[in-house]
């Protein structure tokens, strides 16, 4: 009887677990993943043939890719709920950022490391709160207008995405360069730059890595 009871428990238990399908759960870590790096390359940027971009578009479309994957495999609820969890990291990240900023650096450090540190990971406050601002509101946009462009049998897939990405990156760079840098600089040139470069990056990066995502998750959720 004893023995019977502990292995009645681990079956309730088991039985009220919600079930994660697999490859959600695989997407959810990456999607995190990303928006903890963003900032971070978003201190280089890169140049490609006659554009210059700021390296964190890259991880940007992950982030769009990865959330019109889970709204074509999961439903639009899904994904704005990965949207929405994705503030945690984000915020979590620039807090303990602001923390290790603040701690003071062991003597054995090089000094030019320690400014090439303080160079990457400082910040002002306008930034960090543009950061927040453009992801969740880009990145909710890019949900919104995928879902509104789902066709029966998940038809065009290339092209919903595609445009999803591009109307949200041009959001995004009007938010981020508006709310960070307006009246500090004149803006003009740069967000014409970046909009350019992300609607390029969009057209071409979007339409085949969408459905490289959806056909992984369909996999991992198979197997």
């Amino acid at each position: 009887m004893t023995s019977e009871i502990p292995a009645a428990a681990r079956e309730a238990g088991s039985a009220a677990a919600p079930a994660i399908p697999r490859s959600l759960f695989t997407f959810a870590i990456f999607y995190g993943g990303m928006v903890c790096i963003a900032g971070v390359l978003g201190n280089k940027q890169v140049a490609l043939g006659p554009l210059a971009v700021e390296a964190g578009i890259f991880a940007f479309l992950m982030l769009v890719i990865t959330s019109s994957a889970v709204a074509e495999l999961f439903g639009r609820e899904t994904a704005n709920r990965l949207v929405l969890i994705g503030f945690v990291p984000l915020i979590f990240s620039i807090l303990l950022g602001l923390v290790v900023l603040a701690l003071p650096a062991a003597e054995e450090m090089a000094p030019e490391r320690l400014a090439a540190f303080d160079t990457v990971m400082g910040g002002t406050p306008r930034i960090w709160i543009a950061g927040i601002i453009a992801y969740g509101i880009s990145q909710f946009l890019n949900v919104t207008i995928f879902s509104a462009l789902r066709r029966p049998g998940g038809r065009l897939l290339w092209l919903r995405a595609g445009t999803a990405s591009v109307l949200s990156q041009i959001v995004d760079t009007l938010l981020f360069i508006g709310i960070a840098f307006y009246g500090i600089f004149p803006i003009g040139q740069l967000l014409l730059g970046q909009m350019l470069a992300k609607v390029v990056l969009s057209i071409v990066l979007v339409p085949p890595l969408i459905y490289l995502f959806v056909a992984l998750g369909r996999r991992l959720d198979r197997s």
